[in-house]
């Protein structure tokens, strides 16, 4: 029996976002007016920290924000929901990152996102956290310093290390990969490092490079997972649900796969976990605010896949 609750860190972003729907957005150059704003903080770790939270488990969040107004109001924001931000570094003279996001009416999004090298600089040897308390490590390429200590050093403990392969420089992707145990990449993320735009073939390609596991999502289209011992691709379906803001669904998709496997769940109900926990966010306009919660999910898992391993 899978027990609930798991300790996990995750490692990268951190951010203000600011969230614009304009219905139209999508025809083109011009002047819209947004029929709604909202304003939260979010980051891709931090989404999926809070995700995690909301999914049951111990979630704790390293990442890094200015010493500045904006980064410690998001930091009393993300732990009203339950995380653990002993570890977010404070930088002085840096700059809190921040993201403007534009949702059209079929709920797609445009992310603009402003990130501090100050504030994104490496950590310091001696500012390190204590990983021994944690089962499982989730981490993002946007601090790519934090994310390959804590990869490799609770990688290298045998526990679980979760790469999450978005958006960044072939070298930064070619440098974190390797350390991981289980990489969930985005389609665009996985024909970065591989050159390869059908993700069955990327995941193949990484399975059997790295030696892991591998997942490459490609929204609605579903998943494709693939195990290093067989290299037999697997696709998983996304659930049916009525779309309305797809920004954060790759992060809580991250949040709820992590948790799942560090339960002590398969890999195979890991991914299903993860499709219906972002089907739901996808669902909600407001980013990280739409991350479901555990009972709601896994209800969701069991009518679309009518098979919980």
């Amino acid at each position: 029996m899978a027990e609930e609750g798991a300790a996990i860190l995750f490692v990268g972003a951190f951010t203000l976002d600011v969230l614009y729907t304009s219905p139209n957005f999508s025809k083109g150059p011009g002047k819209y007016l947004a029929s709604s704003r909202i304003s939260t903080a979010s980051g891709m770790a931090t989404t999926a920290a809070s995700a995690a939270a909301r999914l049951g488990a111990k979630a704790a969040l390293w990442a890094s924000v200015g010493e500045d107004a904006t980064g410690q109001a998001l930091i009393k924001e993300i732990e009203a929901e339950g995380v653990d931000c002993q570890s977010v570094r404070r930088v002085a003279g840096g700059r809190t990152a921040t993201a403007a996001i534009i949702v059209d009416e079929k709920g797609e999004r445009w992310v603009v996102v402003d990130y501090d090298p100050v504030t994104q600089s490496p950590p310091a040897p001696d500012s390190l956290p204590d990983l021994d308390s944690y089962q499982a490590v989730m981490a993002d390429v946007r601090w790519p310093e934090a994310s390959e200590y804590a990869l490799k050093t609770l990688g290298g403990r045998g526990r679980l290390a979760v790469l999450d392969m978005d958006v960044a420089e072939r070298s930064i992707l070619e440098r974190l990969a390797p350390h991981a145990s289980h990489i969930v990449a985005s389609a665009i993320g996985a024909e970065i490092l591989t050159g390869q735009s059908d993700i069955t073939a990327a995941g193949c390609w990484m399975a059997r490079h790295y030696g892991c596991f591998v997942c490459v999502t490609n929204g609605g289209d579903g998943a494709v997972w693939v195990a290093p011992d067989r290299l037999e691709p697997h696709h998983v379906p996304s659930p049916s649900v009525e779309v309305r803001d797809t920004n954060g669904a790759g992060d809580v998709f991250h949040a709820a796969f992590t948790l799942a496997l560090a339960e002590g769940r398969t890999e195979a109900y890991a991914v299903q976990f993860a499709h219906a926990a972002a089907a739901l966010k996808c669902t909600v306009v407001g980013g990280r605010l739409g991350a479901p919660d555990r009972q709601t999910t896994v209800k969701l898992m069991k009518e679309t896949y009518l098979d919980e391993r």
